[in-house]
């Protein structure tokens, strides 16, 4: 959908080495009402944040020199701007390397602009949502969570978790719609020691699921990205 003119357009930097990738996402995100500025290489991808600090950035994990990986995490250290990298297939480590150092979503060539301009709205969506204090209400989807008293009710019916499914649902909540890695996940919910124990991720996300799920066999809120982590979807649709 295209931006309505009273909005303020979104400024989205794009990362690109293959010029002719460049000019059509260029033109496309320009079509859509973005305000969208380019870069051939990640030195001057860093340079262009830092004067114009865009919005919202698409990198490519592989160019010569600064690579996507070093752009990702240059810059996290100075922003928490969304980040989508864009891949090949047969990158899932490199991909898996990227999430961790920090980027939002993936999106995996050759790509749909519609699927990219889908996974750019989510991500400026998530970047613009001010979530609750810990005493509040938070209700995000079919997702209603009382931070204060630890309560969860999942479609208006109450969920009784342990301490840990808690912590985990969460976490998934206040990151919907990005994938999360098995490492970022066992990080943020087990501590830093956890993160090659990949086991106790699949037990405890089965345990939610049997919770949450209409139907544990076929999740429509836990999604599965393959080889690499999960995405929440709250919406479940």
């Amino acid at each position: 959908m295209k931006q309505m003119a009273s909005e303020k357009a979104a400024r989205i930097l794009i990362v690109d080495d293959e010029p002719q990738i460049v000019r059509v996402l260029r033109a496309s995100l320009g079509a859509q009402g973005y305000d969208v500025k380019t870069a051939l290489d990640g030195q001057a991808a860093l340079k262009l944040f830092e004067d114009w600090r865009p919005d919202l950035v698409v990198v490519d994990l592989v160019m010569p020199g600064i690579d996507g990986l070093e752009v990702c995490r240059r810059l996290r250290l100075v922003s928490q701007v969304p980040i989508i990298v864009l891949s090949v297939k047969g990158e899932e480590r490199t991909k898996v390397e990227a999430l961790d150092m920090g980027a939002d979503d993936y999106v995996t060539k050759p790509f749909g602009i519609a699927e990219l301009l889908a996974r750019i709205r989510a991500a400026l969506r998530r970047s613009n949502v001010a979530f609750p204090e810990r005493n509040e209400t938070l209700e995000v989807g079919d997702f209603r969570i009382d931070l204060g008293t630890r309560s969860v009710k999942v479609r208006d019916e109450t969920v009784r978790l342990t301490p840990k499914e808690f912590d985990l649902l969460l976490y998934f909540v206040q990151n919907a719609g990005r994938v999360l890695t098995h490492r970022k996940l066992l990080g943020a919910i087990w501590g830093g020691e956890y993160t090659e124990q990949k086991e106790y991720l699949r037990v405890f996300v089965g345990n939610l699921r049997r919770k949450v799920e209409p139907d544990p066999d076929r999740p429509r809120y836990i999604l599965t990205e393959p080889w690499v982590g999960y995405r929440f979807n709250p919406q479940g649709d």
